[in-house]
């Protein structure tokens, strides 16, 4: 595996970020938060693009679009804290919005590697049902936002189940480190979720949120150096 010198420097910049966000200065907190995602599309890139014959560049090339959908909504997703009132609600609806673009791009390439494709989706929209039950009952938030959120969540569960199908149709040490930070990703957007629209905004579950989802997509970027 090369360029891992990038999951450290990600790292260090998403741990810079949390701490300028908090010092309230958010506009420069933003650029460092695009930095640390640049690194995570930097590393899938370097190793998504390398000439073999052997790989499905389909497959790389939706994981690839993936992650550079994911840094862009990074930095649109931060911008409620730029943006006061409704500028700043709509930033998070359009940076969730973009979000859920990059899951769809997640989905459609582990579905070219899954059986059984059709019950393995149907697994995941009764898992967000119930998953969805779970959050509302521990949030407050508009009509808008929770339909945004099933369909958020709902991408997000379908695509670690089919995930999970295409580890168990063709293991490997790529399905594997796919499926793990697609696990990741699904964590850091629940606790992002209870943490945003739940009673109380906990610093430390701000920390978890920042921190899982970096490691899961640092986790699919090197999914792409080991097929």
């Amino acid at each position: 595996m090369q360029y891992l010198w990038l999951c450290p420097l990600c790292l260090v910049l998403a741990a810079a970020f949390i701490a300028v966000e908090k010092s309230g200065r958010y506009v420069e907190a933003d650029v460092i938060k695009g930095a640390a995602s640049l690194c995570f599309v930097a590393l899938g890139l370097l190793g998504g693009l390398k000439d073999r014959p052997d790989v499905d560049s389909a497959y790389t090339g939706l994981i690839m679009v993936g992650l550079a959908i994911g840094a862009v909504a990074d930095v649109i997703l931060n911008l409620r804290y730029v943006f006061e009132g409704q500028k700043g609600k709509i930033a998070f609806l359009a940076g969730i919005l973009v979000f859920l673009a990059g899951h769809v791009a997640y989905l459609l390439a582990v579905a070219r590697r899954c059986n059984a494709l059709p019950v393995l989706v149907g697994l995941g929209l009764v898992l967000t049902g119930a998953l969805m039950m779970w959050i509302f009952q521990r949030i407050e938030a508009s009509m808008a936002f929770k339909v945004f959120g099933v369909f958020y969540i709902g991408a997000i569960t379908v695509m670690n189940c089919v995930a999970f199908g295409a580890l168990i149709s063709q293991p490997s040490a790529n399905s594997a480190m796919f499926f793990c930070g697609s696990l990741l990703f699904l964590a850091s957007d629940i606790l992002l979720i209870l943490n945003t629209f739940g009673p109380e905004q906990r610093f430390s579950w701000r920390v978890a949120n920042l921190m899982l989802y970096y490691v899961g997509q640092l986790m699919i970027a090197l999914s792409l150096q080991l097929m």
